[in-house]
């Protein structure tokens, strides 16, 4: 699946010093998943804390929307 990122979520991952492979690796292996508002927050346990991303699944394409520390 492809994995696109919104300017926001760019912006996002470099203020919080996410990495994009941290991301990937919540979307494809995330710990808990809900769904609000048609938007998929995958939630995904690592080393340095727990992060959060907010995403639109639309067809083969994901589009990272946010990311956060939680």
């Amino acid at each position: 699946m492809k994995i696109i990122f919104t300017r926001h979520s760019e912006q996002r991952i470099k203020k919080r010093k996410i990495t994009k492979e941290d991301i990937r690796e919540a979307i494809n292996y995330p710990d808990l998943i809900n769904k609000k508002h048609n938007k998929l927050y995958s939630r995904k346990k690592l080393e340095r804390g727990n992060i959060e991303v907010c995403c639109e699944k639309i067809e083969n394409i994901i589009k990272i929307i946010t990311v956060y520390w939680v």
